[in-house]
């Protein structure tokens, strides 16, 4: 122990070379197995992703299996997307690959899609999954308006905000009422006007999409099948 405390230092920096070097030998190997592509990076206030996939929920369904989706958001058009549609249909995946991809290009990895176009974000917000805390006392609903104001008070115009079901934890209405003044006050407080993933079972925020000006409705789509629910996994223009 001596000894080695004696190169202590240059011990150190070897292994964060060596990280370093794991680090971007492994992004690179996974890019080309899975063909990723290399994002364009920029400051604008855009994403704009082409045949996007979940690297996660690929890599579990296998090659070839997972339907890929685009999306276009710019805060001067179409800034917040609300996406309804059946459980199960996708919606959480898809806000999540777009917050996969946007991390993975900012951290320097190429991103799986055919083409994406990123400005960057100075910070990504996320309020999804529902969990309770009952030896600290937190409700469900608690821990979600907890989650829900970090994001209203600490985003920028500069962030990306995915929000997956608000409202849910309280009565219908009340989680209507609390999940639309959410999406109107990110949409049109001039300290915000970020851009927004709004997934929603709540059908009736379709008439956000349709009233504010930089708003727009997205479906995952799904069919029915000799009497069966068949998930397309596809995003579509308008409100399920």
């Amino acid at each position: 122990c001596d000894e080695i405390s004696k190169h202590g230092d240059s011990v150190k920096r070897s292994a964060s070379a060596i990280g370093e070097i794991d680090t971007v030998a492994s992004l690179a190997e996974t890019a080309s197995i899975r063909r990723y592509i290399r994002p364009e990076m920029d400051d604008s206030n855009e994403i704009e992703i082409v045949s996007g996939r979940h690297p996660l929920v690929e890599d579990a369904l296998g090659p070839g299996k997972f339907v890929p989706n685009d999306l276009y958001l710019s805060k001067n058009k179409e800034k917040m997307a609300i996406i309804t549609g059946p459980n199960m249909s996708g919606k959480s995946t898809f806000i999540r690959q777009v917050a996969l991809i946007t991390l993975m290009g900012q951290a320097g990895s190429f991103v799986p899609a055919k083409k994406a176009r990123i400005g960057i974000a100075d910070r990504i917000f996320t309020r999804s999954k529902l969990s309770d805390d009952i030896s600290a006392g937190r409700s469900t609903f608690l821990i979600e308006m907890e989650e829900t104001a970090v994001i209203l008070h600490q985003a920028t115009a500069r962030s990306l905000v995915v929000l997956d079901e608000i409202g849910r934890g309280t009565s219908t209405y009340d989680g209507l009422a609390i999940a639309s003044a959410v999406a109107e006050y990110l949409h049109s407080n001039p300290r915000l006007g970020c851009r927004t993933l709004f997934a929603t079972h709540y059908h009736e925020m379709t008439a956000l999409g349709d009233s504010l000006p930089r708003a727009t409705n997205y479906q995952v789509a799904a069919s029915e099948k000799n009497g069966e629910v068949v998930f397309l996994h596809r995003l579509l223009p308008g409100g399920a």
